[in-house]
Order: structure tokens, then sequence, then C-alpha cells
């Protein structure tokens, strides 16, 4: 019994540090896309159970911590471009084709490697431009709505400080309180807090597969999937990463319908579920994982009161916590974007289990995998460093144009600066 203990608990806290930190960013990505309340809800209960699934079956068939989450940087992506042609059933179906793009990743070794031969610069400056608006949210709330701001950062500094694990977590709490205190709650009935399903008949758009689907999928590999693998090779296991890829893109595609926009590897809480804090045992860790991912689709059911709080409450509050969420991961998008030295060609050291979910994001946010290390030249070249500006300027500026949004004309605005360098270089 005591030697269950451990992972479990392991398990317990890595399901609910992983829900409680990230969840707005879901509800804000898909509220922002044009879902309703009650779609959003089910987005949200859709995605936690389907990773829920996905890490159980994982971690029981292969024996490996493999924790499963939901995209956040896809999330903040849908944040980033908004409103697309097509409304909401045209996101819904940009979901579905994600998805089956990482199905394909998983069937075809060609499909991973032509992500991989993004230049990391380019990809974590989509990724910092894509995470920047959400991230300017707390400076926004502090001058918007200061009485509510102002403990919810207080909060989030002080336990970043000492315990950064529970830093979001403790701030979105504070968030809750203050909302709670502030608003008579009228309206809120029993069944506003169920459980809700709400399928949506996709349909698909140009616009919405070449602004919305081919840039979620490319975030979700590049800041999810490739750091996830990661974490797992950092701790020496040696992931199965196509089967993954293959269960988490069935999922995502299946639970479109329904809302999810994407599951995936976890970079986020990995380390929570694979490092020696979960067992000392290397061997007895996939108890954790396969714990977070019960413990992740039990927290879904929750997905109607969660809701319900961030209806509640400014909408600005709402998306200044998930921007103290994401600060860790935009420092780290934006070191990999500028960085002046060569990528490293071995795995960083594997970070701590007593960082938290940010933190872990800043030192995994493009890692030093096949991808990165094959692209070290290009991280090296200065030209590449103006290309990665320009990249992270046009996504980050949110322009639209022809139903486009911001990140796929940053990354095309990426690749031909890149382009012109090296006709120029050649050229002399």
């Amino acid at each position: 019994m005591g030697d269950r203990l451990q992972p479990v608990l392991a398990g317990v806290v890595t399901a609910v540090v992983g829900f409680a930190s990230s969840f707005t960013v879901v509800l804000a990505g898909l509220r922002a896309v044009g879902a309703s309340e009650t779609q959003a809800a089910s987005g949200l209960l859709t995605v936690s159970v389907a990773a829920g699934i996905c890490a159980t079956w994982l971690g029981l068939r292969h024996r490996m911590p493999i924790a499963i989450a939901w995209s956040t940087p896809g999330a903040a992506l849908l944040v980033a471009t908004g409103p697309v042609p097509g409304g909401w059933p045209a996101a819904v179906g940009a979901f579905a084709l994600c998805g089956l793009l990482i199905v394909a990743a998983g069937l075809f070794p060609a499909l991973g490697r032509a992500v991989a031969a993004i230049p990391a610069p380019v990809a974590a400056a989509m990724l910092a431009g894509v995470l920047l608006p959400l991230c300017t949210a707390p400076v926004r709330a502090l001058v918007e709505v200061p009485t509510l701001a102002g403990p919810v950062i207080v909060t989030w500094l002080v336990l970043h400080r000492f315990a950064r694990r529970w830093a979001v977590p403790a701030a979105l709490v504070v968030a809750a309180l203050a909302i709670v205190l502030t608003t008579s709650g009228v309206g809120v009935g029993v069944a506003d807090l169920r459980p809700v399903v709400s399928p949506t008949v996709p349909t698909f758009t140009l616009p919405a597969v070449v602004g919305l689907a081919l840039p979620l999928f490319l975030v979700t590999m590049a800041a999810q999937n490739v750091p996830g693998a990661a974490v797992l090779r950092g701790y020496g296991y040696r992931p199965p990463l196509a089967p993954a890829l293959r269960a988490t893109g069935l999922a995502s595609a299946l639970g479109a319908a329904t809302g999810g926009h994407a599951v995936n590897l976890a970079a986020i809480t990995a380390a929570l579920a694979a490092g020696p804090d979960a067992h000392p045992d290397p061997d007895r860790r996939w108890i954790a994982s396969v714990t977070a991912g019960i413990g992740l689709a039990l927290l879904g059911l929750g997905a109607g009161a969660a809701t319900t709080l961030v209806l509640l409450s400014p909408p600005v509050l709402i998306e200044a916590v998930a921007g103290l969420a994401l600060l860790g991961a935009l420092a780290g998008a934006l070191s990999a974007a500028l960085s002046t030295s060569p990528a490293p060609t071995s795995l960083p050291p594997a970070p701590s289990a007593a960082l938290s979910p940010s933190a872990a994001v800043s030192t995994l946010a493009l890692p030093a995998s096949g991808a990165a290390s094959a692209a070290s030249p290009v991280v090296a070249d200065p030209p590449s460093r103006e290309a990665a500006v320009v990249t992270f300027v046009v996504t980050a500026s949110g322009v639209s144009l022809l139903g486009v949004g911001g990140a796929f004309w940053g990354l095309l605005a990426g690749w031909l600066m890149l382009l012109l360098f090296r006709r120029r270089t050649a050229g002399r």
C-alpha cells in the first residue's frame, strides 16, 4: 500500500495543478472563437476526459509516466485568433482537422520531420506572439479592476517565490473568492453547475483550415508534444511517441464535435509525474500518470461550475489569471526565439518536480530534441533572429487578412525573411 501511495498522491497533485493552472486559458480560447457558455463548458469537459482516457490507456499499456493534457498554447492561440469565418462550427471543423493531422504525424514520420524542419527561432517566436496578448492581461486587470486584480497578483508573486507549484492555483482561489464576495450570484442555478455535453456539427472553411487548424497543429506539436517527449527522455524513458500521437490525435478528432480543441503529451505537468518525487523507482511512476489521468477526467466534471465562475467575473480578471500561468512559457519562447548561441545537441537536464508549471514550460519551450538540434546552425545565425522578431511582431499584432489569423501570417513572414536572407547570402 505504501509503495503506491506516493505515486498516487503525485498523480493527484499533477491533476489538480494541471487543471487549476490553465482551465481559464481553455475557456477564454473557446469563447474567443465563438463558443457559447454551454459549448465552452462542454469543450472543457471534453478535453479533460479525453486527456484522462489517453493518460490512463498509455500509462497502463506502456508502463511509463506518460502524462497527457490539453493544449494550453493551443488555447492561447484561440484567444489570439478570435472569431473565424464560419463561426463556431468552422472552429470545430478546424479542431477535428488538427486531431487528424496529429494522427497523421504518428502514422507518417515524414510529417513529423516536416514539423521539425520549422526553424526553432521562428516556431518559438510564433508561440511567443500567440502568448503575448494573454500575458499582458494582468497589467490591464490591475488598471481596470485594481481591487480584484491586486490580491490575485500579490498572491501569485508571493507563492511564485516560495512555492511555485501552487502559485497559479492559489491565485485562482483568490480570484474566485473575490468574485464570490463582489457578486450576488443571481441567475446561477443548479443546472448551470452540472456537467454538460453540447455537440456541434463541424463545417470546414478554407480560412479556418489555414488560419486555425494548421497553426493549432504546429503549436501543439512544437510546444507540447516535442517538449513532453523531451521531459520523459530527460528522466531516462524512451517514450512511445508514435502511439502517443495516434492516441491523442484520435481523441482530439473525436472530441472536436463536443468542443475539445486538442489533447497532447503534457509539457507543463509532465515532470510532476515523471520525476523522482513521484516515486524513487522509475518503474513505479506510471501509477502517477494514470492517477493524474483519472483525476483530470473527474475534475472535468466540474467544467460547468468552472465556466459559471468565469462568467461571474470581469473577463479581464480571468484573462489575468491565465496570463500569470503563461508568463514562464512566454519567457521560454522569447529566449528560444532570440538565442544567440547554438542550440544544444543533447537534452537539457530534466526540470525538478518542484518547478511550477510555467517554469517547466520555460525550461522546455522548444527543447533540444531532434528538431532543435537539427536547427542549431539556424539558431546561431543572426539573420534568423530578425526573422524571429518579424514572426513575433506579425503574430502578436493579431492582424487578420483574408479571414486568416495572425499566427499563420507570422509564420509565413518568418519563412519569407529566412528565404530572403539565404538567397542574399548565396548571391554574394
